[in-house]
Parts: structure tokens; C-alpha cells; sequence
């Protein structure tokens, strides 16, 4: 007992001092258990990545380096999407421009064409005899025009997607046509060879021609036309609409920035960051530049559907319109018969072009492009087509047959033929007219709109860059 109380003395007492045990400290295994604690939380810290995130995620530079990383990965995803939906649209564009809308000139051209071709056989068939060098000319021409129409038509190089029932009926009634064009040319050489020879058989081979004509051929055609229109008339409902979700995503990632500037002005006690104000010039100037391609672009396309596109599809229906009413008053003369239908096919067809000319002129951007002369001169030709069709039914119905078949394809300038002319030569002048006004508004679309995807990329992969770079000197000043 002794020793070992001179051993705990011995340890006590050192260099003369003797060291005695603060009261205020506390025992030793207070102390021991608190630093068994602390080695249990940083195992536990150590053992799991996730805490030890979480546990720095709270502190200051654990803050600013999230903000690093969000500002860096939020202009990028911001700039990306920016750069795919309006890449998009100029591809959308472009492609109207280059494939849809000559598409469906090419169907309106093959309908008409071949509206011009049957009523050209017909009226050369009622000249009786061998027919005038100008109607033979203008029904080979009409064909030739036909057959070239539809090779232009049809728009593809590849299977119809069967998934796809706009593309198996395109499909279909191309091939209605490519196989039935051909048997009514055949019956038409028929007709025109009976018809010089003076068999009454020719009359029979005519009818079946022009039946074929209005049941199979026309019909496959308009529906041709209609298919081809609603591929201009879709992209536009979504084209004339601002890309809201582009302005949106652009003007989040300009208040992120402009708010992250905010919490490190009040942080680090300095009143700019290089960097972030780098992004947000960067990030400002790109939403400045959609805000005036993309409205600009937007405006041109709206003008392009109300000025061009709209007119230009109500044009092309008075003039398959058009179309229809000649091949009535022709096939009149052919099947005199049957008056009573082909009368009111023909008043029909005419009252709506006429209806049509009075929208067209109530529309005030349609007719500022079209022209309120050349609409004028529509309908003054088609009153006198009315007119000239009026005194040829009387004609027919008083037996004059001579008389009417003159008075239809003659050339004098009283005739029927001379009035459908006008008609005819007016509205594709209109048409023309309505069709360059739509594809100058497309074009200056497609060019407002062509480097903004790629321009604010740019802007938005550099302010990522200039935000991560003014916040890493920041997060340095921590360690």
C-alpha cells in the first residue's frame, strides 16, 4: 500500500510542481464518452456517403457548389431544348417549302388538268367531225400536264406506314388514278375515232370515258388535293403560336441567375460576381433574341396562312369548282337527257365561286394580296359565263342543238368557252398570286427563325461556363 501511494506521488509530482485535478473539469469518463461518440459519427459519416452529402450539403460552400452544379446543368438542358423545338420549327418550315406546298400544287395541277382534259374531249366531240387543232392541243396538253402532275403528286419514294390511314388513303388513290387515267384516254381515242368515222358507237365510248372521269378519277384527285392541303394547314395551327415553352425555360434560368447573384452578394459581402453577371448578359441577350426572331417569325407565318395559305386554298377550290361546272355544261350537249342534273350542277358549281370570290373579298389580308381587280374580274367573267349558260340551255331546251354547241365551244368572244376562259385565266392568276405570297412569308419565317436554335446554344453553353467559373473562386475562399 505504501509503494504504490509513492508511485501515484511520483506521478503527480514533477519538476518540483504538483499537479492536482480540476474540480470544473469533467470526469474522465464524461470525456471518454464523448469522444467514443464523436468516432461513431464519423464512422457512421464515413461508412455513408449520403449523410456525409447531407451534412455538407447545409453548409455554405456545400450551397454554393449546388448552385454551381444547378446553374451549370440548367443552362445547358435550357439551351438544348431551346436550340431541338426551334430547330424544329425552321425544319418545319423548311420542309413546307420545299416538299408540302409543291406537293399540293402538284394535286391542284393534276385536277384541274384533268377537268380541262374531259371537258376538251367533250367539247371536241360536240364540234362533230374531226375536232379544231386548238382542243386537241389544249386535251393532250391537259393529259400530258396530268401525268406529270402526278408523278409530282406522288411524293414518295417508299411503302405507305401502315399504321398511318393518311398515307394508305394517299396511297390508294394514287393508284386509283395511275390505273385509271390510262383506260380513260384509251376510251377517248376510242370515242374520237368512231366520231371522225361517223359511227354513233363514238357517243357511247365518250360517256363511259366521262363517267369513269366524274365517279372515279375526279373524285380520287380532290381527295388527292385535300390530303396534300391539310399537310400545310396542320403545321401552321402550331407554327402561328409563339414557343411559349422556349420563353418559359429561358426566362426560369435568367431568374435563377439573377436570385443566385442576390444570395452571393448578401454571402460573400461583394456587390457583383464576374461571372454570373457574364451569364446573365449571355441568358438576356438570348431570350432578347427569340423575343424578336421568334415573334417576328411567328407574325410572317400567321401572314403567311391568312394572306397566302387560306385564300390560296379557297382560290383552288373555285377553280376545281370551275372545272366541274364546264364538264356539266359540256357533257349538256353529250347526254341531253339527263338536263335536269347537269343544270343544277352547273348553278351549283357556280354560285360557290361566287360565294367563295365573296369571302375571299371580305377577308381583308386575303384581298390586299389577291387584289380587289383581279377578284372584280372574277366575278365579272363568271356573270357572263351565267349569262352565256342561260341562253344555251334555252337554246337546248328549243331543240337548237346547233345553235348551243356554238355558242359553247365556239371561239367567238360572246360564247360560253370564251367566258370559262376568263374565269379560268383569272382565278390561276389569282391563285399565282396568293401562292408567291404564301412562300415569300415562309421563307422570311424559315430566315428569321434559321440561327436562333444554335445562337442561344451558344449563349446558354457560355453562361454555363461563366457561372461555373464566377462561382468556383467563391467556393475556394471556404477551404
Amino acid at each position: 500500500m505504501t509503494g504504490d501511494a509513492s508511485s501515484m506521488r511520483t506521478a503527480l509530482t514533477r519538476a518540483g510542481r504538483t499537479f492536482r485535478a480540476n474540480p470544473t473539469a469533467p470526469p474522465i469518463r464524461q470525456v471518454l464518452a464523448d469522444r467514443r461518440e464523436l468516432m461513431t459519427t464519423a464512422r457512421e459519416r464515413a461508412q455513408s456517403p449520403f449523410a456525409t452529402v447531407r451534412h455538407y450539403a447545409v453548409t455554405t460552400p456545400g450551397k454554393l457548389v449546388l448552385l454551381c452544379l444547378v446553374l451549370a446543368v440548367g443552362a445547358t438542358i435550357t439551351g438544348w431544348y431551346a436550340s431541338t423545338v426551334l430547330e424544329n420549327r425552321t425544319r418545319t418550315l423548311q420542309q413546307m417549302i420545299d416538299r408540302t406546298e409543291p406537293l399540293a400544287e402538284a394535286a391542284q395541277m393534276l385536277y384541274s388538268s384533268l377537268s380541262i382534259a374531259d371537258a376538251s374531249a367533250n367539247a371536241a366531240f360536240i364540234s362533230g367531225g374531226l375536232e379544231s387543232p386548238e382542243l386537241r392541243a389544249r386535251y393532250s396538253d391537259a393529259l400530258a400536264t396530268a401525268s406529270s402532275s402526278l408523278i409530282l403528286a406522288t411524293g414518295t419514294s417508299g411503302e405507305p406506314d401502315a399504321a398511318d390511314p393518311t398515307q394508305q388513303a394517299v396511297a390508294a388513290d394514287l393508284n386509283v388514278l395511275a390505273t385509271t387515267i390510262p383506260v380513260y384516254s384509251g376510251l377517248i381515242e376510242t370515242a374520237r375515232t368512231n366520231n371522225r368515222l361517223g359511227h354513233p358507237v363514238g357517243s357511247s365510248y365518250l360517256g363511259q370515258a366521262s363517267a369513269l372521269m366524274q365517279s372515279d378519277i375526279l373524285p380520287a384527285a380532290q381527295r388527292l388535293y385535300e390530303h396534300r392541303s391539310m399537310a400545310i394547314a396542320d403545321p401552321q395551327q402550331t407554327l402561328t403560336q409563339p414557343p411559349w415553352g422556349v420563353y418559359a425555360a429561358l426566362f426560369a434560368l435568367l431568374a435563377v441567375l439573377i436570385l443566385t447573384s442576390r444570395y452571393l452578394a448578401r454571402r460573400t459581402r461583394r456587390r457583383f460576381n464576374i461571372g454570373l453577371v457574364a451569364a446573365i448578359m449571355a441568358v438576356t441577350l438570348g431570350t432578347l433574341w427569340l423575343l424578336t426572331s421568334g415573334l417576328t417569325s411567328v407574325a410572317a407565318t400567321t401572314d403567311a396562312r391568312t394572306a397566302g395559305a387560306d385564300p390560296l386554298r379557297q382560290l383552288t377550290a373555285a377553280r376545281i369548282l370551275t372545272q366541274q361546272a364546264r364538264s356539266a355544261e359540256t357533257l349538256a350537249l353529250v347526254r341531253r337527257g339527263d338536263q335536269g342534273n347537269l343544270e343544277q350542277s352547273f348553278r351549283q358549281s357556280t354560285d360557290s365561286i361566287a360565294s367563295i370570290i365573296a369571302e375571299v373579298r371580305t377577308a381583308e389580308d386575303a384581298r390586299t394580296t389577291v387584289g380587289v381587280d383581279k377578284l372584280d374580274q372574277i366575278s365579272a367573267a363568271l356573270g357572263e359565263w351565267k349569262t352565256t349558260a342561260a341562253k344555251v340551255q334555252g337554246y337546248i331546251e328549243a331543240g337548237d342543238f346547233r345553235t348551243a354547241r356554238v355558242t359553247t365551244v365556239g371561239d367567238q368572244p360572246s360564247s360560253s368557252a370564251a367566258s370559262y376562259g376568263a374565269v379560268d385565266a383569272a382565278l390561276i392568276e389569282a391563285i399565282t398570286t396568293a401562292r408567291d405570297s404564301f412562300r415569300d412569308d415562309i421563307n422570311t419565317a424559315q430566315r428569321l427563325l434559321g440561327f436562333t436554335g444554335t445562337g442561344i446554344l451558344l449563349l446558354t453553353v457560355f453562361a454555363a461556363v461563366a457561372s461555373v467559373g464566377g462561382m468556383i473562386p467563391r467556393i475556394r475562399e471556404y477551404r
